[in-house]
């Protein structure tokens, strides 16, 4: 975490560059002495219906976004990283709405955010943050439109074939995170691993699946049976 009002500066202008547009005194009111919040994994950031706390500038770690089923399961809409933000929170903020899902610390992160009152002014007056903004919009949108395709239109073998595909060869996750990552229930990835393992395509571990066979495994993801 910047440890000094310079090094959260610069800090600031290599994650977002769209900063640099600012005067220095605009600039150095962003970020007063103790802006910088540590926040521990696993610490609820905003939750459904919630007012909107601000626009989150996020230094260190990763934020995940998620969305609650009527049944209770989860499902992972997409992770925030340094030089990133949060379609979610910059939606409520433009629309002046309460958050529609979940944000979780998935690992420990620094961040600063920025008051409701200091991005709606960037936004009315800075073409450069502005278009930052939009740009993300645009990023995110379309990844949600590619999770509303997957999981309408592909089967859950096929998708958690990808997934594991995307994670490397050896990966270091539970049933359960893979499941939430689904929007699906651990028995069922469970089953699906284990007849993975059967088929040779991977090896199962605690906590941990070795891909042993990658053609087979994409073939499967890619599969139209």
């Amino acid at each position: 975490m910047p440890t000094s009002a310079d090094e959260l500066t610069r800090s600031l202008l290599t994650l977002y560059p769209a900063l640099r547009s600012l005067p220095a005194g605009q600039l150095a009111a962003l970020c007063p002495p103790g802006a910088v919040r540590s926040v521990p994994a696993g610490a609820q950031l905003f939750s459904e219906r919630q007012d909107c706390l601000g626009f989150p500038l996020l230094l260190a770690g990763t934020i995940k976004v998620v969305k609650n089923t009527v049944g209770g399961r989860e499902m992972l809409l997409y992770r925030v990283e340094p030089g990133g933000s949060c379609i979610i929170s910059s939606s409520c903020l433009l629309g002046h709405t309460p958050y529609t899902a979940r944000g979780v610390a998935e690992t420990p992160l620094s961040l600063l955010v920025l008051p409701t009152a200091a991005f709606a002014s960037l936004v009315a007056s800075n073409p450069t943050f502005r278009d930052f903004v939009f740009h993300l919009f645009a990023e995110r949108i379309a990844e949600l439109m590619e999770l509303v395709e997957e999981v309408a239109f592909h089967r859950l073998d096929q998708r958690l074939a990808k997934l594991l595909l995307g994670k490397g060869e050896a990966i270091r996750a539970t049933h359960q995170a893979l499941a939430e990552e689904l929007g699906s229930v651990r028995e069922i990835v469970s089953r699906l691993l284990k007849g993975f393992a059967v088929q040779g395509l991977v090896r199962l571990g605690r906590e941990q699946i070795v891909i042993i066979d990658r053609a087979g495994l994409q073939q499967l993801a890619t599969s139209n049976r």
